[in-house]
């Protein structure tokens, strides 16, 4: 476990080898057999998955269940043509479900890739180079430069500097000397090392994270709205059911009629092409997004992201460039800042520069201003015994002078050494300003000199991983969006605050121990109140997000390192930035391929544009629902019959429910801020336009009977056609919020929307798949529906207004 990793670090190297049982030797080949069968590889588990079955399973479920049980009842009831529809739908809807299935798997997959590494492992005395899965607790290690480190590590011997940023976010790199703990998954940049290792596979650092990603799950927003919409269906429904059955018992109807009934109702009432639908609406901006350069890997994320109103934004290689810059050149008095540019710049390793030395000479370049390496003479790298760098140089006066680099501790340390009578004025500047830089969240590099045995202090150069200059526009624009944004970094609170403070976020920045006591609620007010947290580890991350998702608030959580990936994976909207490891796009809902945060906007505006259109769809079935109920029960009240054919309510459902899937490309705004599905007051103004639109079928019912005397079954494809051009019609004006004329749908939208009219029409004309009717009738429903259409459409407004559907 992670925790009895940390107990290492304070005990010495001999109690933590003997804690072991192991020697700094290494083990036999013997004895690591052993512990490979104990404590398994040195690998991350993968969970495979059968295509078949997951396939198969799209046809189990409340939705599927429903559909099967309507396939049955036509079967009972004789109606073959009937069920194959039914079915054709059912498969319609597993097939496209299937095809856009998520990829949780490659998280894992891609973090066992992570570790097939190589390693120089000691066994039976010598040293050997073993695959990294192979490697068990209690094997003695070998690190040099460029080197991943295969397991959780205690350092016995050697000194090396590491790159933890993927891991813990600190952007800074780490020196680690003996006796101190190298993670999983670090990049050794400098350096060489002897180490032990402590913890192997999913008992790592790393192998915590992946425990992480396999939990991690966002409950599915888009299965809690198919349900929901399902039930509210259902139940009206089988309320309408109820009342026909014990009205048609009480007339003594036979039971295949009463069957018959409740089947329309059944086929009516279920939303059957919702989960059809959904997906092509994601998928449509999806693809939009792609074209922007932004990979959408989860679907379902398209739909949760318009009601995100928090989004949690990781520093390091988010906000920041990741990238160690000098921030300020701060020379002390008698010296000028191109001075100690000079002198820090001529101590840098131009061939194998780490990341201070590339500050450095980056800068140098930036600001025009030349390097003259010829001055150099000598050149010392940078030592872990001394913690500096030094170099002799030649001055304009020909004199040698030696400068040194390193941290101001060493600096003022060196100093002091050697004039020890006369040191606090230079060294009392240094540190103030040092000092200044600390609670700016600045790391400090003192730069000192050496001419004729006598030292001088030169100055400091302000060093840190700044904003990208995009960020703090970006995060202005979410905010006018109505989302919160916080930060969440690994890195210390002085440089999480100055950085947040930078962009616009904000100044309160919390230590991550500030959530480990405490009640749940306790620990979402002190989220609320915050401005972000720092000194995170990837649980910590997991556990913000998944705090603010049990407070009923939708998570957007940005990121680029494993250290990201729990964190992202468990966000409605996970966002891995275009620098992020393949672990964390892996995990990510979406992936940007475009250096800065402005495309999150383009994210948030599509998902909020997918949402209008999946409200506009949902507005027109629940009206449809409501409209059937009520024309069928009000019907059978008065005609003692059904107005509609099983065969003609099949036809109905593709005329409605699949015709409509064009609204995926329909012309949509943007809301100005986060989406909601409230289904109670959208089944309420729902309800008052499916009554509005029965009433009209009702009104071609009287004219059919006492205008054109129509027997049942053309009275029957009268009305079907009805409800077919007031579904179409009702599409024109529901996809607006205003008035239908506010905008113009899309130009795809409108030609299906005619086809399916022509169509119907037609088959009403000519009498295939139902009886015929005349023209003057099919004109008399069409200018009926339309201008009925048209009047409602100023009621539509006042609803929406009233009911604040938006």
């Amino acid at each position: 476990m992670l925790a009895d990793t940390r107990s290492y670090q304070d005990k010495s190297q001999a109690a933590v080898l003997k804690q072991l049982n192991t020697t700094t030797d290494g083990l036999t080949s013997n004895e690591a057999k052993k512990r490979l069968a104990q404590y398994g590889p040195n690998a991350i588990p993968e969970q495979k998955r059968n295509n078949l079955l997951d396939f198969l399973k799209r046809y189990w479920g409340p939705m599927p269940w429903l559909l099967e049980l309507a396939i049955v009842l036509t079967l009972i009831l004789g109606h073959d043509t009937e069920s194959i529809i039914i079915f054709v739908l059912l498969t319609i809807n597993a097939v496209i479900g299937f095809v856009q299935s998520n990829n949780s798997q490659k998280a894992v997959a891609l973090l066992k890739k992570k570790l097939e590494i190589m390693a120089t492992v000691r066994r039976d005395q010598a040293w050997q180079a073993l695959a990294a899965s192979q490697v068990v607790p209690g094997d003695i290690v070998q690190l040099k430069i460029g080197a991943i480190v295969p397991a959780d590590l205690a350092i016995i011997a050697g000194n090396v500097t590491v790159d933890q940023s993927a891991l813990t976010g600190e952007s800074l790199p780490a020196t680690a000397s003996a006796g101190d703990l190298l993670y999983s998954g670090s990049i050794v940049k400098s350096g060489e090392v002897q180490a032990v290792v402590l913890n192997t596979g999913t008992t790592t650092y790393f192998g915590q994270t992946v425990t992480l990603v396999k939990t991690a799950k966002p409950k599915s927003k888009q299965e809690e709205l198919m349900l929901a919409i399902v039930r509210y269906m259902l139940y009206l429904g089988i309320a309408a059911s109820v009342i026909v059955a014990i009205y048609g018992l009480y007339l003594h109807e036979s039971p295949v009629f009463i069957l018959s009934f409740v089947l329309i109702f059944l086929i009516g009432s279920v939303p059957v092409a919702l989960p059809a639908v959904l997906t092509i609406v994601q998928a449509v901006g999806a693809m939009a997004l792609s074209k922007k350069g932004i990979i959408v890997s989860r679907l379902t994320s398209l739909e949760d992201a318009a009601s995100i109103d928090i989004f949690c934004f990781d520093k390091t290689g988010t906000i920041t460039q990741n990238k160690l810059s000098i921030i300020a050149c701060q020379p002390l008095t008698g010296y000028t800042a191109e001075q100690l540019l000079d002198a820090a710049g001529l101590t840098a390793d131009q061939e194998h520069p780490d990341a201070i030395d590339q500050a450095v000479l980056n800068y140098a370049a930036e600001i025009k201003h030349p390097l003259d390496f010829s001055k150099r003479q000598q050149f010392t790298p940078f030592d872990f015994a001394t913690k500096r760098t030094e170099a002799v140089i030649t001055t304009c006066d020909h004199r040698q002078m030696r400068v040194i680099k390193g941290a101001v501790p060493t600096i003022l340390a060196l100093y002091a050494k050697q004039h020890p009578a006369d040191t606090a004025p230079a060294s009392a500047a240094i540190q103030q300003l040092a000092t200044a830089n600390a609670k700016k969240g600045y790391r400090s590099l003192a730069v000192a000199s050496v001419v004729d045995s006598q030292m001088a202090l030169v100055g400091v150069l302000a060093i840190a991983d700044p904003p990208r200059a995009d960020s703090a526009s970006m995060l202005a624009r979410l905010k006018n969006l109505g989302i919160k944004p916080m930060m969440i970094t690994g890195d210390s609170v002085p440089i999480a605050r100055d950085v947040a403070e930078q962009v616009g976020i904000g100044t309160k920045i919390l230590p991550a121990k500030a959530l480990k006591t405490g009640t749940a609620a306790d620990k979402i007010q002190l989220i609320h109140e915050s401005d972000g947290f720092a000194n995170v580890f990837p649980h910590d991350k997991y556990q913000i997000v998944k705090l603010l998702q049990e407070d009923g608030h939708l998570v957007g959580m940005t990121g680029d390192g494993v250290n990201d990936a729990p964190a992202l994976k468990q966000a409605e909207l996970g966002t891995a930035v275009s620098s992020a490891s393949d672990v964390a796009k892996a995990s990510a809902s979406i992936i940007l391929t475009h250096p800065g945060l402005h495309d999150i906007i383009a994210a948030i505006t599509t998902s909020r544009q997918t949402y209008q259109r999946m409200l506009t769809w949902v507005i027109n079935k629940i009206t449809k629902v409501i409209e059937i109920i009520i024309l069928f029960t009000l019907g059978f009240f008065w005609l003692k019959v059904s107005l509609v054919s099983l065969l003609g309510m099949s036809l109905l459902v593709f005329a409605n429910d699949f015709a409509t899937m064009s609204i995926a490309t329909d012309n949509v705004q943007s809301t100005a801020g986060p989406n909601q599905w409230r289904l109670g007051p959208l089944t309420a103004a729902s309800g008052v336009l499916g009554l509005w639109f029965a009433l009209v079928d009702l009104m071609i019912v009287w004219l059919g009977l006492n205008q054109f005397h129509l027997s049942l079954p053309v009275l029957q494809t009268a009305v079907l056609i009805g409800l077919v051009f007031n579904s179409q019609f009702r599409l024109l004006i529901v996809r607006e919020r205003s008035h239908f004329w506010t905008s113009w749908p899309s130009r795809t939208l409108l030609a299906v929307n005619l086809f399916t009219i022509i169509i119907f029409a037609l088959l009403a004309l000519t009498g295939w798949l139902m009886p015929a009717i005349s023209s003057p009738l099919l004109v008399t429903i069409l200018l009926l529906t339309l201008a009925a259409t048209i009047v409602l459409d100023f009621l539509k407004v006042a609803v929406f207004r009233w009911l604040k559907i938006a």
